[in-house]
């Protein structure tokens, strides 16, 4: 498995990962209608623009395959006092969890914001899904819940932080 910083060219195969494991991931969460509606083309397109601010990162196999992607930045909401990063997303096919692909992406993430000069990170994850566990076993402790809408359904989000990284 290698992980690379993501080319433009990644769009197509992280739009796939990222609608493929949005269904797998949420299903039974999300509204079904929701999950339906997501394009491939819509998210590549999304990809195109955001993959040229240099925050996301790729887990490709060695025939070149993209089966999953992480990204990060700065903390967006400013509602979390001291923690200036963010994990925006780890995302990876289902059959690619459990092997230890998404750490070392997060672990790309926290070098990228290191590099950025940010110090701590939070990560929102939906309630009920099976990733709290991991963002726990990498060292997030839970700091806050937050209601959302998504496919006109109430969830709930669970913060997670990281004091120092």
């Amino acid at each position: 498995m290698k992980l690379r910083k993501a080319v433009t060219a990644d769009a197509k195969g992280i739009a796939k990962v990222h609608v493929d494991s949005w269904r797998t991931t949420y299903k039974n969460m999300i509204p079904d209608a929701f999950l339906e509606q997501l394009s491939y083309k819509e998210r590549e397109q999304m990809w195109i623009s955001a993959i040229p601010g240099g925050h996301v990162y790729v887990a490709e196999t060695g025939a070149g395959k993209i089966v999953g992607f992480a990204c990060g930045g700065k903390e967006r909401s400013g509602k979390f006092k001291g923690y200036d990063g963010e994990l925006y997303a780890v995302y990876l096919l289902a059959e690619y969890q459990g092997k230890g692909i998404g750490k070392k992406l997060a672990d790309a993430v926290k070098q990228h914001l290191q590099g950025m000069g940010l110090t701590s990170m939070i990560v929102l994850v939906l309630e009920g899904n099976g990733a709290c566990r991991f963002y726990e076993a990498i060292g997030g402790k839970q700091i806050g819940r937050m209601e959302d809408k998504i496919g006109g359904k109430t969830v709930y989000e669970l913060v997670y932080g990281w004091e120092k990284i």
